[in-house]
């Protein structure tokens, strides 16, 4: 089965350009006429517009969500020794990146909702722990106020892991800028999208902001001189020129993946055999992913597939259950709230691009699934 040729794909990245096409090979093309493809105009210009939507001062480009993580552990001094404390329900980076940094990833476990819950985060703090890394999964942001609180207790960085929660809002305020530093993935998939890798780190930290755009120029603040040692991690000219067109669009694009999450909610609200995502008062989700909590997923899931439905599931086998995670020293019961969502979890299609009918199609398919099985 392939979801992409599916009668409603999983994901329809070629629906969504077609619409775009002509404003993003015009972006490209003064990109070409320019001859500045690496750290130019086009990548100043969408730090200043990606650091306004994020409400801070600073925004800087880099090649990756994970690279940003790097770099924001990086530049906080965090490596060999220390520990981190993030979610085992995310994707592999939010510890990869850890480790990448010569730190120990640890976990605790997560809430009903998904995101981490603050009082494991707590019983997790050892004394070599040096950073939480809450992760605002699925566009749903994490509790930030008593993560904060936890970690200001116990002496802790914050870093928040925003790569699927672009747009979102806690209180009015946008992830990314209730910690110290936020970390933004811009690949492919997420709501603001690159044709190709790219991620963003925002700050409003002056030092932070200095001293990660010397860490993702090789350490060097010019071409004669090198500071200390460091990767090469830029956002490319081309990329920021087709983020900032897509920029202009995504608070349409938000407003469309909400009502459609919206359009979900009311079809499937009767159905108890499911549960769909909750928005509690103060929230503002941007849906990166619509993930359903579904008795029989398995089942359900092929029905779908049957019936020319695509889904997936983010993510089948928790982090402390892959091999890196056995290594670590995890095996199966240490997170009970992880790994028995990892049973029930499956995400919808959920792009702007869906119609009503199509949504109510892929309600109607699971509704009729439940009436018989």
């Amino acid at each position: 089965f392939d979801p992409m040729n599916a009668r409603i794909p999983y994901v329809n990245l070629a629906g969504q350009h077609q619409p775009l096409r002509e404003e993003i090979l015009q972006a490209v093309g003064g990109v070409l006429d320019s001859g500045q493809f690496i750290l130019g105009e086009e990548t100043g210009r969408f730090e200043q517009e990606f650091a306004a939507l994020c409400g801070v001062r600073h925004a800087i480009g880099v090649n990756s969500g994970t690279d940003a993580l790097v770099l924001a552990l990086r530049c906080l001094g965090i490596g060999p020794g220390d520990e981190v404390i993030t979610a085992p329900n995310s994707y592999l980076a939010s510890a990869s990146c850890i480790a990448l940094a010569g730190a120990i990833p640890r976990f605790a476990d997560v809430r009903s909702d998904m995101n981490l819950d603050p009082a494991a985060v707590a019983r997790a703090i050892t004394p070599r722990t040096r950073a939480i890394i809450p992760v605002h999964l699925t566009g749903k942001p994490a509790a930030m106020p008593e993560l904060l609180a936890v970690a200001q207790q116990h002496g802790l960085e914050v870093i928040e892991d925003a790569a699927q929660a672009v747009g979102a809002k806690l209180d009015g305020r946008p992830v990314g800028s209730w910690a110290r530093i936020g970390c933004f993935s811009l690949h492919p998939l997420k709501n603001l999208n690159a044709c190709g890798d790219g991620g963003v780190l925002v700050t409003d930290d002056d030092g932070v902001c200095e001293r990660v755009k010397l860490l993702r120029n090789h350490g060097q603040p010019n071409r004669n001189d090198c500071l200390e040692f460091s990767m090469v991690s830029r956002l490319d000219s081309v990329q920021a020129a087709i983020l900032r067109v897509k920029l202009r669009h995504l608070e349409q694009i938000t407003v469309r993946r909400r009502a459609n999450a919206e359009h979900y909610r009311r079809r499937l609200a009767g159905c108890a055999r499911l549960r769909c995502p909750a928005e509690p008062r103060g929230e503002f989700c941007v849906y990166h992913t619509f993930v359903i909590q579904a008795d029989k997923r398995d089942e359900l899931a092929r029905y779908l597939d049957e019936h020319g439905i695509g889904t997936a599931i983010h993510y089948p086998t928790p982090i402390h259950l892959m091999t890196v995670g056995r290594m670590l020293g995890h095996q199966p019961g240490d997170f009970p709230e992880t790994e028995r969502q990892a049973e029930r979890i499956l995400s919808l299609p959920i792009y702007p691009e869906l119609t009503p009918a199509q949504l109510d199609q892929v309600a109607d398919a699971i509704l009729d699934f439940y009436r018989t099985n």
